[in-house]
């Protein structure tokens, strides 16, 4: 007879007599009564009143019966926890009870009874199961461990159950050893900063010992415990792989994937050209083949894990094609999975078997299928070129099908080929054309308006069929309108005389009747183009483009890594980082390859440790960002004749104006609070194209000024002078340089600072004829930038204007720059500009990098020039002498730079005069063998201090410069300004 008749009572009184029957003395009708409380519970009824007479039950030989009322009180334990309580000195008998069954099931029971009162009743049981003569009673108490750290780590922890657990790896059975690391495991996973897995080459051998002979899950522990450690050379690692490749046959699926796990990471650090190497890539194939023959469920976690693996070594599978060839039979998303891996593995000797299949599945029934298998063929095309015109050709084919949506999925992928092959396939394009009223899906219109738009000049109505495009403008989704537009400006830029009109109601439609801001923005980006210089236009729009990569898909590099060391774990199916779909409190530990931690993603603590003491001191320049962006945002207003300039000091620099704007009006005001921005530019009111004597653009004043600020405290981002000297400098000090400071004679007066030549920086041809050249100067301790302005053009150029992009030193216009007559053809003029470096602050390449742009009333110009970084420094950088030494004592040597100065032939006094003209300022003096050596000191505009040490020998023309200082990138500028100074 079955259990069913326990859950089929329907009695009143069920839980009176449920109670009588508990308490009955005979063995059999306990044992009855307690099936059927079991049976309530589990249909969830209440049955916790029960629960003394059920804990009275546990004084019982019989087995069942013990495991039936360990059941019970494993859930109604949290509810009635004082209760609970009765059952500890059970536990406690039952543990060393003769029978190992039953030690065990006590143990096991404890760790499941998650109430807080009782684990520490529980401990010395646990303690004694942990060392118990039996196996089965050592394996049982080790996962106990893990469910006890789950509810209260600390008292783990103070018990010393972690040490016994970390001696259990050495245990003789195999099995106690498999839930010694699976306990291990996991707690270290509730604290991944433990270092719980002490895994050493001694360890790795018990673990591999024990890896033949334990359970299916017991290899799967152990195997993902192997894949935690880092072999220590090819050769250990060469030794674990050929003890962990048998796994590769066990008939486990779960237990294949942990081996091809750790053999996937291990290969990483073998020589490709070892023989064992190859050998290994050999036996890599079968059992994942092997894999897809099994359920469906299972061949989808399969080629999951499979996607990953080709990614990282498609050579594993590269003679397996036919393996992932789909079936009729197949569900649509092992189906899907196996085309993914089909183009990855796709290659010249394949490729013709590869697109037969592809074709054959392009005429199946399932619709998602067919247009995924349409794709791959275009992949296929781009990834393997020799096959590109096989492809194009199969494609035609299946839109002479006039399927519809193989048609449309087909010139998709068409467009995709041209963008690989441009100038190869256009013969198509009549094909292509033929089809286009049957498109009524947004990418597939997209696609065909862009191929109509890149070869408008091949194509005799290019502008009829935009046109039909055109009538249901508004209806269109925004890709196509997008398209379009796009579309429409390269035919004008094309055939400029026949589409004149079709331009304008597109920009029209696209700027004054539409909603969408993307759109309206790339309106009036041509718009203006269009209207100012159609050839800058035409440079724009039609510039030559990249070529599209083969492999748009695949998985980022770091990222494919750290799964490659999931395989086997939902990680790997859900092609995602765990960190990105486990909840809860656990840390997740991101893993990498061993041999990828040259490229610098992962770094031991030591050197993270390291590098986080030496960047301490100064905070480092940000870094370089969109450079590019940063111009097209610089911001200028239009000029106005009247009012004063603000003084230079204002909390606005005077630089910072709208180069794209029509004028500098916004500077002659109050600017402590700038003005919002407008969220749209106004609407041209009457829009001309090129060829009718366009007026010049009417642009919106827009004012970003609260964008430019920069902070006069940002330079203290690379160390802040030493103001406050600390303790330690103001100690007696003593050493190898203290006698420098009695000796420092011969210092005499300066000569003027040094200023390099005029070079130009924007040649005529790149500037609708204006010519610009300049250079750098530090007078009155005001940086000068000293411009000539030239005029190669035949118009007058008036309304001139400048701004800087961000720079390392914060740059920026201290004034206006001062062009007070207009400028007429073939005249120069010579413009002195006022710099401060309270501008914006963004590190450059090269660091003393300036991106200039200039406007005038013809246009706004972009230029980048190197300014020396002498102009930086100031005139307080004479350092106090026990200062200098403290400070050169305290900079780490790692950062001293030393470089030769050849062909100087000044005397030491003389060269220090020189220098001290730039603000290098000589500290002290001294000879040593004849040879004399000048300490020196200077000082940035944003706080930076440097120090020197030059070797100055009669007669030797090489001098010999050694540099300290905490930006050590400075360290080469600093030097080329000495050697621009010594030597003109």
């Amino acid at each position: 007879m079955t259990d069913s008749k326990y859950f089929t009572t329907t009695k009143k009184g069920e839980i009176f007599e449920l109670k009588a029957e508990l308490n009955s003395d005979k063995k059999e009708k306990k044992k009855e009564a307690v099936k059927k409380v079991i049976a309530s519970m589990t249909v969830g009824k209440d049955v916790s009143a029960l629960f003394p007479d059920v804990v009275n039950c546990m004084q019982t030989d019989n087995l069942e019966l013990k495991k039936l009322v360990y059941l019970y009180l494993m859930n109604y334990a949290k509810s009635q926890p004082d209760m609970a309580i009765m059952a500890v000195n059970t536990f406690v008998k039952d543990c060393e009870d003769p029978n190992p069954l039953i030690r065990a099931l006590a143990v096991r029971t404890m760790g499941c009874i998650r109430v807080d009162k009782i684990t520490e009743y529980l401990c010395e049981p646990l303690r004694k199961c942990l060392k118990d003569e039996d196996p089965y009673v050592r394996k049982t108490a080790a996962v106990c461990v893990a469910k006890l750290h789950d509810i209260n780590a600390q008292l783990v922890e103070d018990q010393g159950f972690l040490d016994t657990l970390k001696d259990l790896i050495s245990d003789s059975n195999p099995m106690v050893v498999a839930n010694a690391v699976a306990a291990l495991s996991e707690i270290a996973e509730s604290h991944p900063n433990s270092n719980l897995m002490d895994l050493n080459p001694q360890t790795i051998n018990k673990l591999l010992t024990a890896l033949n002979e334990c359970t299916e899950w017991g290899q799967i522990f152990i195997l993902d415990c192997l894949a935690n450690y880092t072999p220590r050379d090819d050769r250990e690692s060469q030794s674990i792989c050929e003890r962990v490749t048998p796994r590769l046959s066990h008939a486990n699926s779960a237990v294949v994937l942990s081996a091809v796990k750790v053999l996937m990471k291990f290969m990483e650090m073998l020589p490709k050209d070892l023989d064992y190497y190859g050998t290994l890539l050999k036996k890599l194939a079968p059992p994942l083949v092997t894999l897809l023959s099994a359920e469906p469920e299972l061949q989808y976690v399969a080629l999951r894990n499979i996607n990953l693996i080709v990614q990282r070594r498609p050579e594993i599978l590269k003679h397996e094609m036919k393996v992932f060839f789909v079936k009729y039979n197949d569900p649509i998303y092992v189906k899907l999975e196996k085309l993914d891996i089909m183009i990855r593995l796709a290659s010249q000797a394949n490729i013709a078997q590869v697109l037969a299949e592809l074709k054959e599945y392009a005429t199946e029934v399932d619709v998602d299928f067919v247009r995924k298998a349409v794709r791959a063929i275009g992949r296929c095309a781009i990834k393997v070129e020799q096959s590109a015109e096989r492809c194009v050709s199969t494609l035609l084919d299946l839109i002479q099908t006039k399927v519809n949506y193989v048609v449309q999925e087909a010139i998709v992928v068409i467009k995709d080929i041209f963008r690989k092959y441009p100038n190869k396939y256009e013969s198509v394009i009549a094909t292509l054309c033929e089809n286009l009223d049957s498109l009524d899906e947004p990418e597939a219109r997209a696609a065909m308006i862009w191929i109509v738009g890149e070869y408008a000049e091949r194509i005799d109505n290019a502008d009829e069929l935009l046109e039909s495009f055109l009538e249901g403008f508004h209806d269109e989704s925004t890709q196509v309108q997008l398209q379009l537009l796009t579309a429409i400006v390269k035919l004008f830029l094309k055939k400029p005389t026949e589409t004149q009109e079709l331009v304008q109601q597109v920009l029209s439609l696209a700027t004054q009747d539409s909603d969408n801001p993307d759109l309206r923005d790339r309106g009036y980006i041509y718009w203006r183009l269009l209207s100012t210089d159609p050839v800058a236009a035409k440079e724009v729009v039609l510039a030559e483009k990249p070529l599209i990569s083969e492999e748009t898909d695949l998985i980022e590099p770091t990222l494919l890594e750290e799964l490659i060391c999931h395989i086997g774990t939902l990680a790997s199916v859900y092609h995602k980082p765990p960190s990105a779909f486990v909840e809860g409190s656990r840390g997740v530990q991101h893993k990498r390859l061993p041999g990828s931690t040259e490229s610098g993603e992962s770094e031991s603590p030591d050197t993270a440790s390291a590098a986080a003491v030496s960047d301490a001191p100064p905070a480092v320049i940000p870094s370089q960002g969109d450079l590019l962006g940063d111009l097209l945002n610089l911001d200028l207003t239009p000029p106005t004749t009247a009012g004063p300039p603000p003084p230079a000091s204002s909390g606005m620099q005077m630089g910072a104006m709208d180069l794209l704007g029509g004028g500098l009006d916004s500077l002659m005001g109050d600017e402590s609070e700038p003005p919002p921005i407008p969220l749209r530019m106004d609407t041209p009111q009457s829009p001309q194209l090129p060829h009718q004597s366009p007026s010049p653009p009417d642009y919106s004043p827009t004012e970003l000024g609260g964008d430019l600020g920069g902070s006069p405290a940002i330079g203290a981002g690379f160390g802040a002078p030493p103001a406050a000297m600390p303790a330690s400098f103001s100690a007696p000090v003593s050493g190898g340089l203290d006698d420098l400071f009695d000796l420092g004679g011969g210092v005499g007066m300066p000569m003027g600072a040094y200023s390099a030549p005029k070079t130009v920086w924007l040649p005529a041809l790149k500037a609708k004829g204006l010519e610009i050249s300049g250079t750098f100067a530090r007078r009155s301790g005001v940086i000068q930038m000293e411009m000539t302005l030239t005029n190669k053009a035949m118009s007058v150029m008036t309304d001139f204007a400048i701004q800087f992009n961000r720079n390392s030193f914060g740059l920026a216009p201290a004034g206006p720059l001062q062009v007070l007559t207009p400028l007429s053809p073939n005249q120069s003029i010579e413009v002195t500009l006022p710099l401060n470096t309270v501008g914006p602050v963004m590190k450059m390449e090269p660091l003393n990098n300036l991106q200039v742009a200039v406007k005038n009333n013809i246009d706004v110009f972009y230029f980048s020039c190197q300014y020396p970084i002498s102009m930086l420094f100031v005139e307080d950088g004479k350092m106090e002498r026990q200062v200098f030494l403290a400070t050169w004592k305290d900079i780490p040597n790692d950062s001293e730079a030393q470089f030769q100065i050849k062909d100087c032939h000044l005397s030491s006094d003389a060269a220090s005069n020189k220098l001290q003209g730039s603000n290098i300022f000589t500290i002290a003096k001294r000879t040593v063998d004849g040879q004399d050596m000048l300490y020196q000191s200077m000082k940035l505009t944003n706080g930076i201090w440097v120090l020197t040490e030059m070797r100055v020998q009669a007669g030797n023309p090489v001098y010999t410069v050694s540099l300290k200082c905490r930006a050590a990138e400075v360290s080469q500028w600093v030097f080329q300004s000495y050697e621009a100074v010594l030597k003109n």
